[in-house]
């Protein structure tokens, strides 16, 4: 299906000729999603430089029919900024909506467009002692947009929740062209629906976001870092219960690796090196945040490894002795994903359970995995505290696409134990176009009706995102 060349004319006049890319080699790395997963075609990619240039498109795009796909930094790992193979769907870019519109360090807040990159938000919060504290490996690449679109997580939702919960107010052009500005800075709010939440986690299919209130918080005084080891996973737990008691909520990460995982990062990612070299299952990495001291921080996890070693909870434990060594043992952390794409093929679960299941969990499903995958290797990392686990299978070394057949199968094996469970297939990196058919098959009917109604009435021609999420 090509779109007629009258109507893409129209669309450019919109944004000019030099920000609407037409030629396949302008086009590409719009179309391909970063784990090659998928693939599609597009005849114009729009970059617009204001919420009234993407409100333009969406009257546009109404009045004509045609399908808009959002695109942030494109780091998204499900398919949901990709377009279809048709060839009539035009790829709508935020990254030129890149200000940020106002840092207020007494109410802090931060107002941001949402092309503006998670790092240089990180960075504009630090310049004035604040913090964001949502933190994602492709935070130099992924977009304030895509991230609230998502509802991004990361290592910081323990104390910090996820991109919901530090959004305080967005501004969205709806399907129609009409804008929503519910720009406000209301830590409290009771006046009638909440409405920027139906665009939090929407994956661009109910409008495009186009600028956001974050919610910022006081740098912390002091941080530790430490790396444990543990023999498995239910050790793990205990520890992370001692240490959720002892440190509240100056417990900011606690994350869970297979030792397959950290000597896949170690074997394939130049400087990076694991902590503790003795051989264990399992691997734990810790961070303590102080409002007060590096001495409180360096406190409190120096009691919480000490009580856990004594009672043999931790076969071995190490306290990061600088801010470069603390960074180190994350970037160990941070490479796992990186390291299996150097080995070859692997299929993801991107899955949360309750916390005190995580045990249970990964043995159920790790008899799954080999009952239905036998030569597959399991690479299990993720958030242990938030109870969002990576729960990856890694082909054999070197293995190509051939094994990404099995994805389906696996994948069901796999997401059957979370049902199980009472979790989610889809913990923080959204449904897209992979994981669609799997919402539809387990969500209630009641919730499953509400969601189209929510579609109909915001998104009547359907041209937001089709053929994502629902």
């Amino acid at each position: 299906m090509t779109m007629a060349p009258d109507l893409i004319d129209r669309f450019t006049a919109i944004v000019g000729d030099k920000y609407a890319l037409r030629d396949d080699a302008d086009t590409a790395p719009y179309r391909h999603e970063l784990r090659k997963l998928f693939h599609g075609e597009t005849p114009l990619v729009l970059r617009p430089a204001s919420t009234d240039e993407v409100a333009a498109i969406l009257r546009l795009a109404s009045e004509t029919g045609t399908a808009i796909v959002p695109q942030g930094g494109n780091t998204g790992l499900v398919g949901g900024q990709t377009p279809d193979d048709t060839g009539s769907q035009i790829i709508l870019s935020l990254s030129r909506l890149c200000a940020i519109r106002e840092i207020d360090t007494d109410a802090g807040t931060m107002t941001v467009e949402a092309g503006v990159p998670l790092q240089t938000v990180r960075q504009a919060a630090a310049d004035r002692d604040l913090m964001f504290p949502l933190s994602i490996a492709s935070q130099g690449t992924a977009q304030i947009g895509g991230i609230l679109a998502t509802n991004a997580g990361g290592v910081n939702v323990l104390a910090n929740g996820n991109a919901r919960d530090l959004c305080l107010g967005l501004e969205v052009v709806l399907p129609s062209g009409e804008v929503l500005d519910d720009l406000r800075k209301l830590r409290k709010d009771n006046s009638g629906y909440d409405l920027k939440n139906l665009f939090v986690g929407a994956e661009g299919t109910l409008g495009v976001i186009t600028a956001a209130v974050l919610k910022l918080a006081p740098q912390p005084k002091g941080r530790q870092i430490a790396w444990a080891t543990v023999g498995k996973p239910a050790d793990a737990l205990k520890l992370f219960r001692h240490a959720a008691s002892a440190a509240g909520g100056a417990l900011t990460a606690f994350e869970l690796m297979a030792d397959r995982a950290v000597r896949l990062a170690q074997d394939h990612i130049s400087d990076v090196r694991v902590p503790i070299q003795d051989e264990a299952a399992w691997h734990v990495l810790i961070e303590i945040s102080s409002g007060r001291s590096e001495e409180e921080a360096r406190g409190l996890a120096e009691e919480i490894l000490s009580a856990a070693l004594d009672k043999g909870t931790v076969i071995d434990a190490v306290l990061a002795s600088s801010i470069a060594q603390g960074a180190d043992f994350w970037k160990v952390r941070e490479s796992i994903p990186d390291a299996q794409r150097v080995e070859g093929a692997s299929i993801k679960h991107d899955i949360s359970v309750p916390v005190s299941s995580i045990p249970a969990f990964i043995a159920e499903a790790g008899a799954a995995v080999e009952k239905t995958t036998p030569e597959g290797r399991l690479v299990c990392f993720g958030h242990m505290g938030d109870g969002n686990l990576h729960f990856n299978v890694q082909g054999p070394s070197g293995a190509g696409d051939e094994f990404l057949s099995k994805w389906k199968p696996l994948n069901a094996a796999v997401h059957e134990v979370v049902r199980r469970f009472g979790g989610s297939f889809a913990a923080e990196h959204g449904v897209g176009a992979l994981k669609r058919d799997e919402l539809i098959a387990t969500k209630s009917a009641v919730a499953l009706d509400l969601m189209r109604r929510i579609k109909q009435t915001l998104d009547p021609a359907c041209i937001m995102n089709p053929g994502k999420v629902i």
